[in-house]
């Protein structure tokens, strides 16, 4: 017998746990290995799918979620527009000159604003241009599968043919 606490007694409890220990496949046919690889392979690429639908599940979330604190941003940032606009016109007005030049001052810049984003997109879409990779590749594609030839198919014995109806 061995000294409690040692290696050989831990194999042992395990054993006594988990029963006799077989090599799997020592007394299987051929055709069993290959049904149980196969079943084995199925189950596997179920699990990577059922990973798969998880992660994308949890990626959808956060981006409604992010999507969501975006719009809400937007919108908050939308309606204190006109609140800052007061706010300047009236910061303005407080230095001496006149409410009407205040509020002409605040909208002029607004303009000024406007035009300036409307020229960066301007100049962004112009370098726009079309997927000239992805065509060129779609184009080689086509032409590789129009050259393609099914293949030939052995003859058949016309005596163990069987005539078809139309019906």
């Amino acid at each position: 017998m061995s000294e409690p606490g040692s290696t050989a007694t831990a194999v042992e409890a395990v054993r006594d746990a988990v029963g006799p220990v077989r090599l799997a496949g020592a007394d299987k046919s051929v055709g069993q290995l290959v049904a149980s690889a196969t079943a084995e392979m199925s189950a596997l690429v179920h699990d990577e799918i059922a990973l798969a639908k998880a992660e994308l599940r949890q990626d959808v979330k956060r981006g409604v979620t992010g999507g969501v604190s975006g719009m809400v941003a937007g919108i908050l940032a939308l309606f204190s527009l006109p609140v800052l606009s007061f706010a300047a016109a009236y910061g303005i007005h407080n230095l001496g000159l006149g409410l009407a030049w205040s509020f002409l001052i605040v909208g002029a810049a607004f303009l000024l604003l406007a035009g300036l984003a409307g020229l960066l997109a301007m100049t962004k879409f112009k370098k726009v241009k079309p997927p000239e990779r992805s065509i060129a590749s779609a184009k080689q594609t086509a032409a590789v599968l129009q050259n393609v030839k099914p293949h030939p198919r052995q003859a058949k014995d016309p005596s163990t043919s069987v005539a078809r109806s139309s019906a």
